[in-house]
């Protein structure tokens, strides 16, 4: 190796890693000492039964009807975190909503609805072809492609803001007070069904509610937080990133790896790209995050299995026609969708 070849690659490498460890800190910055010890002190949840899993609206979502966005909006504020385009607004009636522009959103706004009709917790997305905002600045830092003149936004998911929760921490997979339990693998086996292959840690995210439904006082939520790298391929692609969201991508996409009478592998999140040796922090997490998606007990498959079969097919176009996917489109995704969970039924 030459000595420039040899120069570039270490500064691609310094410059990887730092970036790496500067989007780190940044998302998981937020939270104060204070919150995150009040976060291992009230009830931790997980999952929560579904009951009737065929009264769920998967067009609507957790929010449902009643919180769906169709108002007037007006712009407070730019959000820097992440990869994706953002930003804060406001209702006439005071409600804040987070805006997400790009690639994601409609994969994201449909993985939502998945995740919640099973009896987990999600946040309240809802997709808009195009949103009116006023007091929008000129210039926007990230996204300005996804706007015209006049404040006008076009192919975005609103996250509504709960008076009465409170981001407190974040949740690692491999140490959480869900381990080895059902619940937990069962949340690995709906990742893999949506083919969420972006599952750091800071995607992870704990919710401080002080009333949920059913509860007999505050409880710590647990949820994954950023379901916007879905229904795509199974891992980073050469496209990185944009091929999320893409029909073509999903049902070309392995489902399934070894199964064994005990354990089920499956092929979310699938090994990084050669090409990512160039940022080794990077590489490492993405190799070891394999983990997540291999040896789930073949019984609690076919726990989560169970539920998710109740589900109609009109329930499951519902979800891809609450992200504005043609009719074709929604067609496909939802077979590909009938496919997998018949063959989870039959492991």
């Amino acid at each position: 190796m030459n000595e420039t070849k040899r120069l570039i690659i270490t500064f691609l490498t310094i410059t990887a890693l730092a970036f790496g460890v500067t989007s780190f800190a940044k998302k998981g910055s937020k939270t104060t000492a204070s919150e995150k010890e009040a976060a291992g002190s009230v009830h931790p949840v997980l999952w929560s039964s579904p009951a009737d899993i065929r009264s769920r609206n998967l067009f609507f979502g957790p929010g449902g009807e009643k919180d769906s966005p169709h108002t007037t909006y007006t712009f407070e504020k730019e959000d820097m975190d992440g990869t994706s385009p953002k930003f804060i607004v406001h209702d006439e009636n005071g409600v804040k909503w987070k805006v997400k522009m790009g690639h994601e959103v409609r994969a994201e706004t449909v993985a939502s609805r998945f995740v919640w009709s099973v009896g987990y917790s999600t946040n309240e997305d809802y997709f808009l072809p195009e949103l009116q905002v006023a007091g929008m600045p000129a210039h926007l830092r990230r996204g300005q492609q996804f706007m015209e003149p006049q404040g006008t936004a076009h192919n975005v998911r609103l996250k509504r803001y709960l008076d009465d929760e409170k981001k407190v921490d974040l949740w690692k997979w491999s140490d959480n007070p869900f381990s080895s339990t059902k619940e937990l693998n069962g949340l690995k086996v709906m990742m893999a069904l949506i083919n969420n292959w972006d599952l750091k840690d800071v995607n992870n995210s704990i919710y401080y509610r002080k009333h949920t439904e059913g509860s007999d006082g505050p409880e710590n939520i647990y949820m994954v937080s950023d379901l916007g790298a879905s229904f795509g391929t199974t891992g980073v692609s050469w496209r990185r990133g944009s091929a999320d969201g893409i029909l073509r991508f999903y049902r070309s996409s392995k489902f399934l790896g070894k199964v064994t009478p005990e354990n089920v592998n499956f092929a979310v999140p699938s090994r990084p790209l050669a090409a990512d040796i160039f940022d080794p922090h990077d590489f490492r997490m993405r190799m070891h995050m394999r983990w997540i998606g291999r040896n789930v007990p073949r019984d609690d498959v076919r726990w989560i299995a169970q539920i998710l079969a109740q589900l109609s097919p009109e329930q499951i176009h519902d979800a891809f026609r609450a992200a504005g996917y043609k009719p074709d489109e929604v067609e496909g995704f939802s077979k590909v969708v009938e496919g997998r969970i018949a063959l989870l039924n039959k492991l």
